[in-house]
């Protein structure tokens, strides 16, 4: 179906590569052997960075590597947020997970002295915070999603789901100062915690799970690659390292 016009001149197309969370599997296949050439030249993590390289380079879309914002990886008028947990089980675990979205700081933003003197107020400020980082990214995109890669701690299992990045209405949640000194918003209507904000860095944390229609896949053990017969694959000479 084509897109429908509109009277607005400043309307973007909203044309996707796919249905939310629904990867091709050419795209899961593209991802796996990325995955692999890192195990492959001796990697034993991965950050949010090497995420949102693999990502960029399965899909053709770019990594803008910037530490500002929420658009991470861009494809035409598509965004997203990319992020990566570690965990035991990646194809098993159902629990609520920790997933550090950013800084939202309100000394910065609301020039805020005490945030554990009102909590809700603090909580409040946090959300619009994300909220506004939120409408900058749909100034440019039609869709903001926030991919989430699950990874084993040999990085061999994964579990992989995408979500639309929301917006957060602030009195849905009540706020609350843990034993650490941290806050901790719960939704009002189930009482399940929801956020957690560190007032020291501004580190705001959302809870989430992982869902059962995520993409569960594995990649097998490669060798890992042979530092001189590389070398030699690339023609390396010594004078390749200049002493100065």
């Amino acid at each position: 179906m084509k897109s429908p016009k509109l009277r607005d001149s400043n309307s973007l197309p909203t044309q996707e590569l796919y249905p939310i969370n629904e990867f091709p599997e050419e795209i899961i296949r593209n991802i796996g052997k990325r995955l692999i050439y890192l195990k492959c030249v001796g990697r034993s993590d991965l950050s949010g960075d090497d995420w949102g390289d693999v990502f960029a380079e399965a899909i053709g879309a770019i990594h803008h590597h910037s530490p500002l914002g929420l658009t991470d990886v861009t494809l035409g008028n598509m965004a997203w947020s990319m992020k990566t947990i570690k965990v035991e089980k990646p194809h098993t675990t159902k629990a609520v997970m920790r997933l550090i979205i950013g800084r939202n700081s309100t000394d910065f933003s609301f020039k805020l002295e005490n945030p554990r003197e009102n909590p809700q107020l603090t909580g409040s400020m946090v959300l619009q915070i994300w909220n506004n980082r939120v409408n900058i990214a749909y100034k440019d995109h039609t869709s903001l999603r926030t991919s989430v890669l699950v990874r084993s701690k040999d990085l061999l299992s994964y579990s992989l789901f995408e979500e639309d990045t929301p917006r957060f209405v602030p009195n849905a949640y009540e706020w609350k100062i843990n034993k650490n000194g941290n806050l901790e918003g719960f939704d009002v209507e189930t009482g399940k915690k929801k956020f957690t904000w560190q007032p020291g860095g501004s580190q705001f944390t959302i809870h989430t799970h992982i869902p059962k229609n995520a993409y569960k896949f594995k990649i097998k053990e490669p060798p890992k690659l042979d530092l001189d017969e590389t070398l030699n694959q690339i023609n390396y000479s010594d004078d390749w390292v200049e002493i100065l």
